[in-house]
């Protein structure tokens, strides 16, 4: 199956509401954009990655907690466990279990995953990295690591405060493979 490339107006004609035009977001840039997902056709599909070249990738992905001064001063009194461990753990068996939640990723098998879980001002800031020696990239692993590790901060915390937000999941930061580097600009 051949890829298809489209532009990002092409894609925001077709989008459902409130995406389309008549929702009044700004007008995107016209880039053609390559889903490599796509075929011509517009069925989604896996890439086959068998003819990629094996290499080292790493990614690194970063998500926040916001949690009230009164949540973090309750952080190291859970009846439930520590909250941070906790987090670092289900991170950890996030990154696994990838391929079994998003369609479309392969299944990897991966060299190295950690996830920080930090205190800072404000909430519990997260930092997730996933490596692995293959033919595909591992920003989802990254990414959906750090996203179960902020879940599971919420499930510990959320007795304190059903206000608790989780906020800017991001990629920071990715290398290996042909696309080579990426560094996140603030």
């Amino acid at each position: 199956m051949d890829d298809v490339d489209y532009t990002s107006e092409q894609l925001m004609d077709d989008a459902p509401e409130p995406l389309g035009k008549e929702a009044g977001f700004p007008p995107l840039r016209t880039i053609p954009l390559h889903l490599s997902h796509y075929n011509h056709a517009g069925e989604a599909h896996m890439v086959d990655v068998g003819a990629k070249e094996a290499t080292r990738r790493e990614a690194v992905a970063a998500a926040f907690v916001e949690l009230s001064d009164e949540v973090l001063a309750a952080l190291p009194q859970n009846p439930k466990g520590n909250p941070l461990e906790v987090a670092r753990f289900a991170g950890i068996q996030a990154a696994k279990k990838t391929s079994d939640l998003i369609p479309m990723c392969h299944q990897l098998a991966l060299s190295f995953v950690d996830i920080k879980a930090q205190v800072v001002e404000g909430g519990v800031a997260i930092e997730a990295t996933a490596a692995t020696v293959a033919g595909t990239g591992v920003e989802m692993e990254a990414m959906v690591a750090a996203t179960v590790a902020a879940l599971t901060v919420y499930d510990m915390t959320k007795a304190l405060d059903k206000g608790i937000r989780i906020r800017e999941v991001v990629l920071l930061r990715k290398s290996g493979g042909k696309s080579g580097e990426y560094r996140r600009s603030c």
